[in-house]
């Protein structure tokens, strides 16, 4: 049974490539089995026309009953557009977002919508875990990097807790918190034609918690979905790459809402969760455990890709190279 007294929420998916075609429709179906129903699923297609015929079309016997739409990206091509396109055309009062290849386990739902008895809740975000394509994670991949393929890592708080920023891939908002502070950020998420950069959550976070000083962010680990790791992302080169990249990303960040914001959880993390990283993986090497000197380079190596893309980000900020702006999620028009 629902909660009378929490609304309705509307599951946005943002899909931009055929080579997702069934990873989408397992996203759409994940949804539509849920404990807690969804007011409704919104696909939203990045700019790719022969995509959206294919999903008008196998979807073209719930446009009466409006429980699953398929919505061309009202703004520039990106992510960040795509959401604030799902956000505008959603009538629910909580917004939720599950990555196109991701499945959300049976109570996603409803354990993202309980935290919002709270009123003063204004996002709640989940737990998501790898499905690593080769069936196993490569015994050189540390899980304090887990976020390089979009999951939750190791350092994050454990169980319903107050956080500084959701991640994207498996988050929830209320509607008032879009109404506060605008919606995300084009011109720092991803595009999936460009580098593989992030942060766009964590900037509209922060930029929430200016406008909005009361309110609460949480993290609810039970709210768990599974989000396939195709092939070329269990590797190094990958690993390297995409590192450098959120390097980039929070240098944006940094720029939108100050460095002592923006790099106030990554203090920590860097300071305490890596290391003790790093000590793990060197004594699992002593103790002749599999991967653990791997793991131990690779978090230093991740930690200098970081560092270099944040410096490179922040002299291309400084020198006007790189821009966002904060999208636009009234009614009227949706993305940009």
């Amino acid at each position: 049974m629902s909660d009378p007294g929490i609304p309705g929420v509307s599951v946005v998916i943002c899909a931009y490539t055929e080579d997702r075609w069934e990873d989408v429709l397992a996203a759409v179906a994940s949804v539509r089995a849920q404990s807690r129903p969804a007011l409704e699923t919104l696909l939203v297609v990045d700019h790719h026309q022969a995509l959206l015929d294919r999903l008008d079309k196998e979807y073209k016997d719930h446009k009466e009953t409006g429980e699953v739409r398929v919505l061309a990206n009202a703004g520039p091509r990106g992510l960040s557009a795509g959401r604030n396109t799902g956000i505008a055309a959603s009538r629910g009062g909580i917004v939720a977002f599950l990555d196109d290849d991701a499945v959300a386990e049976r109570d996603w739902l409803r354990h993202l919508a309980e935290g919002y008895a709270d009123p003063r809740v204004m996002a709640v975000g989940g737990r998501t875990e790898p499905v690593w394509a080769s069936g196993r994670r490569p015994g050189w991949f540390p899980e304090e990097f887990d976020w390089v393929v979009g999951c939750t890592y190791r350092g994050l708080p454990r169980g319903r807790v107050r956080v500084r920023n959701v991640l994207g891939g498996n988050a929830s908002f209320r509607r008032e918190a879009f109404d506060a502070a605008g919606g995300f950020a084009t011109g720092i998420g991803r595009d999936g034609n460009k580098r593989p950069l992030g942060g766009e959550e964590t900037e509209l976070c922060i930029r929430l918690g200016r406008a909005r000083p009361d309110a609460v962010l949480l993290i609810d680990d039970r709210a768990v979905i599974h989000h396939r790791v195709p092939e070329a992302r269990e590797h190094f080169r990958y690993f390297r790459t995409r590192a450098y990249a959120e390097g980039l990303s929070k240098a944006l960040v940094a720029r939108s809402v100050g460095a002592r914001k923006g790099l106030e959880s990554e203090r920590r993390y860097t300071t305490r969760v890596l290391p003790a990283g790093v000590v793990r993986g060197l004594r699992d090497a002593v103790l002749a455990r599999p991967g653990g000197a791997g793991r131990a380079g690779a978090i230093v190596a991740g930690v200098l890709a970081a560092a270099g893309g944040y410096l490179v980000g922040s002299v291309r900020a400084r020198r006007g190279g790189a821009t966002f702006s904060v999208g636009a999620v009234g009614k009227d028009g949706a993305g940009d």
